[in-house]
């Protein structure tokens, strides 16, 4: 039995088919690559001293809870900053959320519930991006090196822009959850470090 070929004509729109995702993922590969060694589970005991732990802000919800993956994110600063990994926290995010109770000012409370002393927490409410809670940490904060608190799909672009601006940093994530929102994360990621790459290369002024 012949085996089935495809149009000659239509070659070029499956190598198209093809091409373009692979393209649009290259940058992705790229970042993930470059900070491999320097991404690692929370738990693990690998991580080197740095300035401060950037714990990056997620959502609080309207009654003033964080959201589990701001939650989690808190947790791993604190227990950086419990094992003398880390100088102090730096909560950066938007400190005038659609909340209404500011994503920084929750982050700091809890910390604080938590044991933190609150000397020991420095809170950036212009963190408004990834890209701005970097560039901010280093221009505006003085931090020269930090251990990222986020959640695993995020940690790689969270960790490379960092390092590009200048910043050495380390990035650590807690037991990923197997959930929609997840697996949105993951997916979002794509275009988020595309993005970030163009941030970088036109120099954007950093939100707020």
């Amino acid at each position: 039995m012949a085996r089935a070929r495809i149009d000659t004509r239509h070659r070029w729109k499956v190598a198209v088919l093809v091409a373009v995702p692979a393209l649009a993922a290259l940058p992705w590969l790229v970042v993930g690559a470059q900070t491999a060694a320097a991404v690692r589970p929370a738990a693990s005991a690998s991580f080197a001293h740095a300035d401060a732990a950037l714990v990056l802000g997620a959502r609080v919800y309207a009654d003033g809870t964080p959201s589990p993956y701001l939650r989690d994110r808190i947790a791993i600063g604190v227990s950086l900053y419990e094992q003398g990994l880390v100088d102090g926290l730096l909560m950066s995010g938007d400190g005038e959320d659609s909340s209404g109770h500011g994503e920084t000012s929750v982050m700091r409370a809890l910390a604080e519930e938590m044991g933190v002393p609150a000397e020991a927490i420095v809170e950036d409410p212009l963190g408004l991006d990834t890209y701005s809670s970097c560039v901010r940490a280093r221009e505006e904060y003085g931090v020269g090196s930090v251990i990222v608190a986020t959640q695993q799909f995020h940690v790689a672009r969270a960790v490379w822009l960092c390092d590009e601006a200048g910043l050495t940093a380390q990035g650590a994530y807690p037991p990923p959850t197997r959930t929609t929102h997840t697996l949105f994360g993951h997916a979002r990621e794509v275009p988020a470090v595309a993005k970030a790459m163009i941030d970088l290369a036109r120099g954007r002024t950093p939100e707020g």
